[in-house]
């Protein structure tokens, strides 16, 4: 959980023209819902909500809401961007409680990398999820999931069940076993072995039409 307060005021409006308006008083629009309560429509201070996403404390994180001194936890569920100048245009926030079970997405971390004997014989590392979605207390969100690479073979593949979880995290995909990565050969090398397959080819041709031109010669 991080320490990351975010000091809001209640629009009495909402819709396209309120936002606009919030916006060009250099605020940033947002909604506040769930935990049993009706919806609320917030501003925040745009230096606070940057500050927060520069330091990696916004997205997908639990924050406080701070209103005239009244602080409750949320979640931040979705941050809206401007198409060109990536600036936040609206936010999503999902109130919790520390306990409470909330689904996240969590960037991967590779760790083993050198040990790893795939790599050393020269293949190529092919992530298929950057992120992997998780049930996890909403006060206790891992900052990463730790995947360990240094006993993958040329050829391995990695499925999300045989991932470690921390303690009181787990998968929330549980129809499936979608695969995380796998330790592939380099097309390079891959090319390589074609052409030395064709030239062999090649050579055994050569020679069995020499031997058939010297049995000729000899008749």
């Amino acid at each position: 959980m991080t320490d990351t307060v975010l000091d809001v005021e209640v629009r009495d409006d909402t819709g396209t023209g309120n936002a606009r308006a919030t916006r060009r008083a250099g605020l940033i629009p947002g909604v506040l819902y769930g935990g049993g309560e009706a919806p609320i429509a917030i501003s925040l201070k745009q230096n606070e909500v940057i500050k927060a996403l520069n330091t990696g404390n916004l997205i997908a994180s639990m924050v406080k809401i701070s209103h005239k001194g009244e602080k409750q936890s949320a979640i931040t569920k979705d941050v809206q961007f401007h198409p060109v100048k990536e600036m936040p245009l609206h936010i999503d926030f999902y109130r919790v409680k520390a306990d409470s079970i909330i689904t996240v997405e969590v960037k991967t971390h590779f760790v083993g990398e050198e040990e790893c004997p795939g790599l050393k014989q020269g293949g190529t590392l092919n992530v298929v999820r950057y992120t992997i979605e998780v049930n996890c207390p909403a006060g206790d969100i891992p900052d990463s999931i730790e995947i360990d690479l240094s006993k993958l073979e040329m050829g391995d593949s990695l499925h999300i069940s045989e991932l470690k979880f921390p303690e009181g995290v787990t998968s929330a995909i549980t129809d499936r076993d979608p695969t995380v990565l796998t330790v592939v050969m380099t097309r390079g090398e891959e090319v390589e072995d074609e052409s030395e397959e064709g030239v062999e080819g090649e050579e055994g041709e050569v020679a069995e039409g020499e031997e058939a031109a010297e049995t000729e010669g000899e008749a």
